[in-house]
This record gives C-alpha cells, sequence and structure tokens, in this order.
C-alpha cells in the first residue's frame, strides 16, 4: 500500500510567533509533511522563519475582512498532496500529528478531527516541551477525550473543528470546498460540515494526532465580530434552512442587540466601542 503524500495548510494573517511554533512543531514530526502551505491573509510573508527539510509554498488571499473560506480554498488549490492537514496557525502539532493523520487516510478515510489541548499564556517559555505541554494543556469541555490509539466513529457531522482536521484532496473537491459567500467570522466551517453530511464523506475522531492551542485573546460575547455573525448566520439559514452560531446569537440576544427567532434576525443595536472592549476576557481565559 502505498504512503499517501501530504501537505499542510495554514492560513495567516499576524500571529508570526504562533507560525513559527507550528513550523517548529513541523520540524518535530515523527512524519513529516511533503510540504507547508501557507495561505496568508496579508499583503506580505513574514520574515525569518524556520528553516525546514520539506518546501513551503505561499499563497496571498486579498481582503480586510477575514476571508477563511477563500484562503482554505485557495491553499487546497495549491496544495500537491493526496491529504490535506488543516491545522490553524494558532496550533502546534504533536509529533504524532501528520503520522496519524497519513495512518488513517485509507482506513478509516473520510474527515478525521484530531484533539486540541489549550495552552495557558506562559506555556510556551520552557521552548518545545511535549510533554509540558501535555501536562498543562487543557481539553475543551465541549470535546470528547481520546486515547492515542483510538479512531472513533462521529455521527454528529456539527463536530467538525477547523482547528486541525485531515481531508483527503478529492474528498475536498468532491464536496466543492468551502462556500466563499461566507466573509469574517464564524459560519463557514459549520456550512462546510453540512456539505460534507450531504456528499456522504464519513467524519471520525483520531486518537494521535494531538495539537496545542497557542493561547491569545479572547472576547465574549463576539462582539468584536458582530456584523459578520449576523451576516454569515443569515446565509446559512438561507442556505441549509436552520441556524448556525446558536450560541453567540442567544448572547446578542440576550444583552438586547436582535432579535432573534426561527425564521429572522432583526438587528436592534451595534454594540458599543466600550461594550467590545469590555467583552475582553482575563488572560487565564482559555477559550470561549
Amino acid at each position: 500500500m502505498s504512503v499517501p503524500t501530504v501537505s499542510v495548510l495554514t492560513l495567516v494573517r499576524g500571529r508570526r510567533a504562533h507560525l513559527i511554533n507550528l513550523i517548529a512543531g513541523l520540524n518535530a514530526s515523527t512524519r513529516k509533511p511533503d510540504e507547508l502551505v501557507i495561505a496568508y491573509m496579508q499583503p506580505d510573508a513574514h520574515d525569518d522563519l524556520p528553516e525546514t527539510d520539506f518546501p513551503v509554498r505561499e499563497v496571498f488571499i486579498e481582503g480586510d475582512a477575514m476571508p477563511l473560506a477563500a484562503a482554505r480554498n485557495r491553499a487546497a488549490a495549491t496544495a500537491a498532496g493526496e491529504q490535506l492537514i488543516f491545522l490553524d496557525v494558532d496550533c502546534i502539532p504533536s509529533p504524532t500529528l501528520i503520522e496519524r493523520y497519513a495512518d488513517t487516510a485509507t482506513w478509516p478515510g473520510g474527515i478525521r478531527l484530531g484533539e486540541v489541548l489549550y495552552l495557558p499564556a506562559d506555556a510556551k517559555k520552557s521552548g518545545l516541551d511535549f510533554a509540558m505541554l501535555d501536562s498543562v494543556g487543557v481539553r475543551h469541555p465541549a470535546k470528547p477525550p481520546i486515547a492515542s490509539d483510538e479512531i472513533r466513529p462521529t455521527p454528529n457531522h456539527g463536530e467538525l473543528w477547523g482547528l486541525s482536521f485531515a481531508i483527503s484532496a478529492s474528498d475536498w473537491v468532491r464536496t466543492g470546498g468551502m462556500d466563499e459567500r461566507y466573509v469574517g467570522y464564524g459560519g463557514e466551517e459549520t456550512d462546510f460540515a453540512a456539505r460534507l453530511e450531504k456528499a456522504a464523506v464519513p467524519m471520525w475522531w483520531v486518537g494521535g494526532a494531538r495539537a496545542y492551542h497557542q493561547h491569545h485573546a479572547v472576547h465574549t460575547p463576539a462582539y468584536q465580530h458582530f456584523d459578520a455573525i449576523v451576516r454569515n448566520a443569515r446565509l446559512f439559514r438561507g442556505t441549509w434552512e436552520r441556524w448556525c452560531m446558536d450560541y453567540w446569537l442567544g448572547q446578542f440576544a440576550e444583552h438586547g442587540l436582535i432579535a432573534w427567532d426561527a425564521d429572522t434576525i432583526t438587528v436592534l443595536r451595534h454594540p458599543t466601542a466600550a461594550e467590545i472592549a469590555d467583552t475582553l476576557m482575563p488572560p487565564d481565559t482559555l477559550f470561549s
């Protein structure tokens, strides 16, 4: 059985230090990627990135708003690998992440999700010590624990987690990639999950494909993304006849920003600059 070629794809706007750590993790992998594709949502590439013994390719996507769906599509179109590993720039891959995703390419195949541990702000001060990252990383409470050798079916495609997943290039093309009508924060991953379900692409949790989410500031509620969340939620409702991002919409409604029912969102007012500033959580907050 031939070993599939693997492309790692990541999206970047700012976050140079996080990208450096991601590359360091790839360099420490038991199975190196065949290439890294960096989709820059900014005019210029970052300078002085770590040396690698695998090719690094760059693609640039224009747009002041966060064109996340378009950037993923461009990265996938640029990639040469038979397997595509999408890894958020905030994530450091564990040494076995690529190996596990590659080993599960044929069986169980489909789209595979790896677990992600969230790191506190000072976790990287000791360098790339994976035992330490394992000890201080925190699992998101909504995600299941999984053994390092476990493969678990995920019947609910809504479990798709954009931080870390692997899919064959052929399945990516078959589902049509991501819907580029989604611009800015939110909705494009849930829409892609619905496309996967419609195309009957199975989904699995894969143990051993662990990544570590590097700390950054968290806002709750996500007032800084208010316009994009409302717009993308309406788009999703018009496409799939149901809502997504219920968590954020519920918070917006609770605070009197929107009226929200089974069919419509009515914007009552926008959050003020002071309200947006007040949503910044303390530095020990790992996730929203």
